[in-house]
């Protein structure tokens, strides 16, 4: 290959699959040289024995209708939304690797965090304000913490040392850097009204944080669009061609194969098979999820569990399984662009875009939900992406990053 080809030829993995216009997005919905619909499910559900866990699902549901113990509805509930997760995640690459890498990050944006939406959602409902405050900045600090480094120690345990673009991963850092500053404004309003009091008129410290919280929970997701727009473009169909309108989505991808001998990943499901897999996975997850929140109240009180590590620790696990399986993977393969897209885009989704929309929920619904966290909670979230900021300005890691 020499250094004007391009890395990609339009034929090459299926990534253009919409570049010849209507014609060839006709045949990808019509499944031209796609796997069968049995075929398509038969992989989705077989393809690993971690699949042997739904089986939890029915008794999730059983034991919900028929009011078993609390402690067996959690158990039930949480094993099984561990299979959704993972199942949530192989729908979604099979769809990304067939529609492209534009609309790729679209999918990933609207579905990446899905599992966390629906347990957030599912909380707020249940006015679990604490269950979500905890449970989305568990899912941040999960990711940007464990996941990322335990990426880099598995990178630089096989090689010395890895690359990666680090004008797109200290964008990504940089907007990570803006989420938090805007939980960190409510803790220091909250701070000041306690000390000094409610305001003048009997503004009460309540009251100016729900004002403060919502309102930057508008402003962080028009700021998050324009992210996505940054880094993926917008695409356009017209009558003879599909015109893709990017902006930046070079500083995010990788400036050449790390191996051009590495075969091409087949795709193992149909576009229409993963939509409709898409589709029901999260449909059977929302359930689980409902009965998950709605048995956590008393088996926390019954066995004196704090809520905070229900939030923090176990609720992230069950949402970011499917995450942390890619990330680790694709660090091994060398492809660090991926593993930072996952680990830090994830967390982007979840502080830019999960959270916001679940104060304007609890908004719509009447359930008063701000951006205000523990003093501890906003310290630990500050550091933590101070830290990730300054290990990803080099565009190198390695080992001692990762356990850093």
């Amino acid at each position: 290959m020499s250094e004007t080809q391009p890395l990609l030829s339009r034929a090459e993995n299926g990534t253009n699959t919409l570049s010849s216009g209507p014609r060839t997005f006709w045949a990808v919905l019509k499944g031209e040289g796609e796997p069968s619909f049995f075929t398509s499910f038969y992989w989705f559900f077989t393809q690993t024995w971690f699949n042997a866990l739904l089986a939890f699902i029915p008794l999730s549901f059983i034991s919900h209708h028929l009011n078993w113990d609390a402690p067996f509805r959690f158990a039930f509930s949480f094993i099984a939304i561990l299979p959704l997760a993972k199942l949530l995640g192989d729908a979604t690459e099979q769809m990304s690797a067939k529609l492209g890498p534009t609309l790729a990050g679209l999918l990933n944006a609207s579905f990446g965090n899905a599992v966390e939406i629906i347990v957030g959602v599912a909380a707020l409902l249940q006015d679990e304000l604490r269950i979500v405050q905890t449970s989305m900045l568990g899912s941040i600090l999960s990711n940007i913490l464990l996941v990322l480094g335990c990426s880099f120690v598995a990178a630089g345990l096989k090689f010395e040392h890895s690359e990666f673009e680090a004008t797109g991963a200290q964008a990504s850092a940089s907007f990570m850097t803006l989420a938090c500053i805007t939980l960190v404004i409510p803790a220091a309003y909250h701070a000041t009204q306690t000390k000094n009091g409610e305001g003048a008129g009997g503004f009460s410290a309540a009251a100016g944080l729900l004002v403060i919280s919502r309102g930057t929970a508008v402003l962080l997701l028009g700021v998050y669009v324009a992210y996505i727009f940054f880094q993926v473009g917008l695409i356009v169909f017209s009558a003879s061609q599909t015109l893709t309108l990017k902006t930046h989505p070079h500083y995010f991808e990788a400036q050449k194969k790390k191996d051009n001998n590495e075969p091409d990943e087949e795709p193992k499901m149909s576009i229409i098979a993963s939509g409709l897999a898409l589709l029901g996975v999260t449909v059977v997850t929302a359930f689980c999820a409902d009965y998950l929140v709605a048995s956590i109240e008393e088996t926390a009180q019954r066995y004196s569990i704090p809520k905070a590590f229900i939030g923090l620790i176990l609720l992230p696990i069950v949402g970011n399984a499917a995450e942390h399986v890619t990330a680790i993977f694709m660090a091994l393969k060398d492809k660090m662009e991926i593993t930072i897209g996952v680990c830090v885009g994830s967390s982007i989704q979840i502080a830019a875009f999960v959270i916001p929309l679940m104060v304007i929920v609890g908004w719509c619904t009447g359930h008063e939900l701000t951006l205000f966290f523990a003093d501890f909670e906003t310290v630990v979230f500050f550091a933590s992406v101070l830290l990730v900021n300054t290990l990803l300005q080099d565009g190198k890691s390695n080992y001692m990053e990762g356990i850093m």
